[in-house]
C-alpha cells in the first residue's frame, strides 16, 4: 500500500512518530504538521507548520469562526492558504505528510479535496487519522491503498524503523 495513515488516541505519539521518519528518510517530502499553542502552560490552540517553514493557526480560544470543535474556533483561512499548498508535491519522488486528518481540518472542503487528490495520485502519502471521525474520515481509513497503523505508547518507538524502511522502498519505485 503506498499510504500509511496512523491512528491512535492523542498524545500516543503519532506526530512524533512521523516526524522521526521524516527525519530519516532520504527523500523530498512536502506537507504539514498541526502543534500545540500555548500560553502560560495552557493549551490555547493548534498551530499548521509546513515542511518549507510555513506556519498558520489551525484552531484557537480566540478565533471567532462558525466553525468550531469544543472551544476552539477553526482558522479555515489558513488552512486553505497554508496547509492544502503543502499537500501539493513540487518534485516528482516526493512523500507527501499530513498530520493530521480530523476533525477540524475536515470543516475545509478544499482540504477534502486535496486529500483525496493526494491519495490518488502517484506519491506515497504519510499521515496521521482520527480514531473517530465522520463518514468521510472513515471512508479515508477504508480506501484500498490505505495501510492504518495503530499507534500505542507501547509500539510507537518500534513502528519508527519499520515504516521508515517501507516509505524508503515505496519513493525508490517511482
Amino acid at each position: 500500500m503506498k499510504n500509511i495513515l496512523f491512528t491512535g488516541p492523542p498524545r500516543c505519539g503519532k506526530s512524533t512518530l512521523i516526524e522521526k521518519i521524516v527525519q530519516k528518510i532520504d527523500i523530498p517530502a512536502s506537507g504539514f504538521f498541526t502543534r500545540e499553542i500555548r500560553e502560560k502552560g495552557r493549551r490555547v490552540g493548534f498551530s499548521i507548520n509546513t515542511l518549507d517553514q510555513k506556519q498558520g493557526v489551525l484552531a484557537h480560544l480566540r478565533v471567532k469562526s462558525p466553525w468550531r470543535v469544543g472551544k476552539y474556533g477553526v482558522n479555515l483561512a489558513d488552512i486553505d492558504q497554508i496547509a492544502v499548498p503543502s499537500m501539493m508535491p513540487a518534485t516528482s519522488n516526493s512523500l507527501i505528510v499530513i498530520d493530521e486528518i480530523g476533525k477540524m481540518e475536515c470543516f475545509s472542503e478544499l482540504f477534502k479535496k486535496t486529500l483525496v487528490r493526494a491519495l490518488d495520485s502517484d506519491h506515497p502519502v504519510m499521515g496521521s487519522i482520527a480514531v473517530k471521525g465522520n463518514r468521510f474520515i472513515q471512508k479515508i481509513k477504508e480506501r484500498p491503498d490505505v495501510l492504518l497503523v495503530t499507534v500505542t505508547l507501547k509500539n510507537r518507538d518500534q513502528l519508527a524503523h519499520r515504516y521508515q524502511t517501507a516509505v524508503d522502498r515505496k519513493i525508490g519505485a517511482l
